[in-house]
């Protein structure tokens, strides 16, 4: 264990509003093991965070001494993650708790692997609890909690801008969002989730940075997108991130929408993240894949129309759009084959709820995508893209008992019936030719 602190180093230490009784069983079990095979361990981060805050955490962070490797020994269903700062997962019924050990600055900093921008390729030294609270990228993200001792550790005045409402970068800004660009991102959804701002010295440097998003590879971005959009705040996230210029960075498919200079973000977007917004503070489930389909829905049908346009049957049309616009989204972010098939499916099953053709109508309440293509349909009911009808007809069936559903099918094909018939054009008889 580390050596107890004075009061102006740690006014978390003997005076602190957290809550035992909100703890995570499994993050106390972790940290317990960790006590008891000789380690230093605290939980750290956002959880303490929260825990300050009044919130019960969803995630648990453990920063410890132990390397990873000492780490996996103690816990038989663990495994080390990650490459540029290797980390264990350690999990303990259904929750996973993260165990970091701690960060160190290396003994020549400048000699470090970056790219070009100086984002660090590698990073791992390990240190002390000092020098991890050094390396951790804000301040209200480096505050310490011994769940154990009941002991908090604040060595960078963290909780004086927890309670000033402030985001404050940890060491020099412009070179830390320069080190690690997903730090940009993280500032964004602090300020969403939390209605927090960036000190000046912070928002200065995040002015500057922006364009070192684009340095971070896809792959990691979409965890990380996901973050930002799923946090119960998504709406007002977003449109941080169109404020900063950093949605175009991220979403360049989307660029001839955010052409103009307000921070307004495009009406269908902002209806499914506001959707999303309510939909996670009322602890309903969200997926990833109706998010994208929002997020690219603009570009794609565009792209569905010219291919029309062009002659093609309009699922193919639509699927092509789809492929081709995912294909280029991946470029900035990478949208894994399980999301973009879903996506892909989303679209066809929205589109053949607007068909209503009344043989497909069981099959299409029975899909198991019907409920996020329904979702869909009623997103683009709410920016005039589908009429109330269309809505309130498969709104209606969804909970009809079965005759109504087999009546409503009926009056369905004898409608369609009447449609093709009015259609159909009358052929005109030629005259007889008759032989004098």
């Amino acid at each position: 264990m580390s050596e107890p602190l004075s009061a102006s180093e740690s006014d978390l230490k003997h005076d602190h509003t957290i809550d035992p009784d909100m703890l995570s069983d499994a993050a106390v079990s972790v940290t317990r093991t960790l006590h008891q095979a000789g380690f230093e361990a605290l939980l750290v981060g956002g959880c303490v965070r929260d825990l300050l805050l009044g919130y019960r955490p969803k995630d648990y962070d453990v920063a410890t001494d132990a390397t990873p490797e000492q780490v996996q020994d103690l816990f038989r269903r663990s495994r080390i993650i990650g490459r540029r700062f290797r980390i264990v997962h350690v999990r303990m019924g259904r929750e996973i708790i993260e165990v970091t050990t701690f960060r160190g600055a290396p003994e020549d900093i400048d000699s470090v692997a970056r790219s070009d921008r100086g984002r660090i390729l590698a990073d791992n030294t390990w240190g002390d609890l000092d020098s991890d609270a050094q390396r951790r990228d804000f301040t209200i993200n480096a505050l310490y909690y011994d769940p154990i001792t009941n002991e908090g550790i604040d060595h960078v005045d963290g909780l004086a801008d927890l309670e000033d409402s402030i985001i404050r970068v940890i060491g020099e800004p412009y070179r830390r969002f320069a080190e690690d660009p997903v730090r940009l991102l993280r500032a964004v959804r602090f300020m969403a989730k939390l209605g927090f701002d960036l000190s000046p010295e912070s928002r200065s440097a995040l002015e500057e940075c922006v364009e070192f998003l684009g340095d971070v590879p896809a792959a990691r971005l979409f965890d990380e997108v996901l973050k930002v959009f799923h946090n119960g705040r998504g709406e007002l996230a977003c449109q941080l991130l169109k404020q900063f210029n950093m949605l175009e960075i991220l979403f360049p498919v989307l660029e001839p929408w955010l052409k103009d200079d307000a921070d307004a973000i495009p009406p269908i977007i902002g209806k499914a993240l506001a959707n999303t917004d309510a939909r996670v503070q009322q602890g309903k489930p969200v997926i990833a894949p109706f998010l994208f389909t929002a997020m690219l829905w603009m570009p794609i049908q565009a792209r569905f129309e010219q291919l029309k346009d062009a002659g093609k049957p309009p699922i193919e049309a639509l699927h092509r759009a789809t492929d081709q616009v995912v294909a280029d989204e991946c470029h900035s972010v990478a949208i894994p084959r399980r999301v973009s098939s879903v996506v892909r499916e989303i679209l066809e099953i929205e589109h053949r709820l607007a068909e209503r053709r009344s043989r497909s109508i069981h099959g299409l309440l029975e899909n198991r995508r019907f409920r996020a293509a329904y979702d869909f349909m009623l997103l683009r009911n709410a920016v005039g893209e589908r009429d109330d009808e269309l809505v309130k007809w498969w709104t209606d069936i969804q909970d009809a008992p079965e005759p109504v559903v087999v009546e409503m099918i009926s009056a369905l094909k004898a409608s369609s019936g009447k449609r093709r018939s009015r259609s159909r054009r009358t052929r005109k008889r030629k005259p007889s030719e008759c032989q004098e």
